[in-house]
């Protein structure tokens, strides 16, 4: 079928009933298996904010003949971000541009808050929740990237 032949996806793994998590199931232990994808009007400039106040690193930047970006994938630690230009497309239409309502944050985990803080606030990025402890334990903060996409960083990682 289909499903089972898709790369990486071992056939013996994947039942008829793929409830509870059982895509997940059938990665590799350890191995991620949800990635976050963004889109913005200049994928560079993103990539240009991520790689250097973030720390990400680049993996893979695939560009069009006219040379923008058409997928990057940018990792830091085993995990991955995708990113993109806009472009007009099905599943663009889908997600909603940048103008229109959104419902998505991405939430880093990082270990020197204080540090990535001061790398966000002198990188001119928009600091919308200020560098803060929280009741549950978390030491954390909100900003806006170039594309004005929302990051919760804090030291609280899901486990």
């Amino acid at each position: 079928d289909k499903a089972s032949s898709r790369r990486g996806w071992p056939r013996s793994s994947l039942g008829a009933d793929h409830r509870g998590g059982r895509w997940a199931d059938a990665t590799p232990m350890g191995a991620p298996c949800l990635f976050p994808t963004l889109t913005g009007h200049d994928a560079d400039a993103m990539i240009r904010w991520l790689t250097a106040v973030i720390g990400f690193r680049e993996h893979a930047v695939h560009r069009a003949a006219d040379g923008t970006v058409r997928h990057a994938e940018l990792a830091l630690g085993p995990s991955i971000l995708m990113l993109g230009q806009w472009r007009e497309s099905d599943y663009a239409r889908l997600v909603g541009d940048a103008a229109g309502r959104r419902t998505d944050s991405l939430h880093l985990a990082v270990q020197d808050i204080d540090s990535l803080h001061a790398a966000a606030r002198a990188s001119g990025a928009t600091i919308e929740l200020p560098l803060r402890d929280t009741d549950h334990g978390s030491r954390e903060f909100a900003c806006r990237d170039p594309e004005r996409n929302l990051w919760s960083v804090g030291t609280y990682w899901p486990n």
